[in-house]
């Protein structure tokens, strides 16, 4: 397993959803940088609809802000997008209006989690206030994590209160018929609090899969987040392979920077998405890159049309 570092992060995705003043500030640090205008040719035109559709595309709504969260849903289903998610959950409603499904419901933020028994009773309400609400939108699951590594913790101990905690509420789940959705992060990422979480226990994919089969429920799955896989194990496309009947979600971004997925990143993304549906995945696939691009829509078709393979 790889070595833990105990700084905590200090923003969480429901933190970022919520801090739209900091958000925006963000926002406007990443377009302004080295990456911020796009190649003419590189996106779509605004009128692109997705044309093959066989990868079922999601967006992860954070990534976007300052961009209400509406106006950013009207954008997807304009172009053949069915879902999203990463976003406050009292819009769930309207976004469902509009004709949009919930990709993957929220639930507490990475900072918490399992790994951590002094959070179990927190993660278990949470999860299972979060589960109810899957069935009501009629999503097929919920986010989960290990949280970060206590102090004094040891690895072992932390993976065992891991296996416990979710063996609390898993039946539940299970019941509802709703998956538990586990996303490994990266821990080597120190450069900004959305790009990686140093100090977060379930960095090591191979481990999370253990982790996983320790459970031994079909309700409980892997988010195999292809940038953060990158990132601490690579080999993404024999892991993909090797891991299909576990993994629950996707999740994109290029590396590094978690941005674009264009050629000044490293992931050759359409092979990716073709060993994903090699192994018969019916689930989502959700961008979740930080746009750089002047427009932020653009860079979304972009990714839409390198992933519809």
């Amino acid at each position: 397993m790889s070595s833990r570092r105990h700084n905590h992060c200090e923003v969480d995705r429901r933190q970022w959803l919520l801090a739209g003043a900091t958000a925006a500030g963000g926002a406007a640090m990443l377009t302004r940088g080295a990456r911020a205008q796009a190649p003419a040719s590189a996106a779509p035109s605004a009128d692109y609809k997705i044309e093959r559709g066989r990868i079922r595309q999601s967006v992860m709504g954070w990534c976007f802000n300052p961009m209400p969260t509406l106006e950013l849903a009207a954008n997807c289903k304009r172009m053949g997008m069915p879902a999203i998610e990463g976003i406050d959950t009292k819009l769930y409603p309207q976004v469902r209006e509009l004709g949009l499904e919930i990709s993957l419901v929220s639930s507490h933020g990475f900072k918490t989690g399992m790994c951590n028994r002094s959070q179990h009773d927190e993660c278990v309400k949470i999860l299972r206030e979060r589960i109810d609400l899957a069935v009501e939108v009629g999503s097929p699951g919920v986010i989960t994590f290990t949280g970060m590594l206590p102090d004094g913790v040891a690895p072992e101990e932390a993976t065992r209160n891991c296996v416990e905690g979710w063996k609390k509420v898993i039946g539940y789940a299970e019941q509802k018929g709703v998956n538990l959705v586990f996303e490994h992060l990266n821990t080597r990422d120190d450069s900004h609090p959305m790009k990686g979480h140093p100090g977060y226990f379930g960095d090591d994919v191979d481990h999370c899969v253990d982790i996983i089969k320790k459970i031994d429920s079909p309700r409980m799955k892997l988010l195999f987040d292809i940038y953060h896989v990158q990132i601490m194990n690579g080999d993404v496309i024999r892991r993909i392979g090797q891991y299909h009947d576990v993994i629950g979600h996707y999740h994109t971004a290029g590396n590094p920077g978690r941005c674009e997925l264009d050629e000044n990143q490293e992931i050759n993304y359409p092979a990716v998405m073709r060993a994903i549906l090699k192994t018969g995945y019916q689930g989502y696939v959700a961008q979740e890159f930080i746009p750089t691009w002047d427009d932020k829509l653009a860079a979304l078709r972009h990714g839409v049309s390198v992933c519809d393979v």
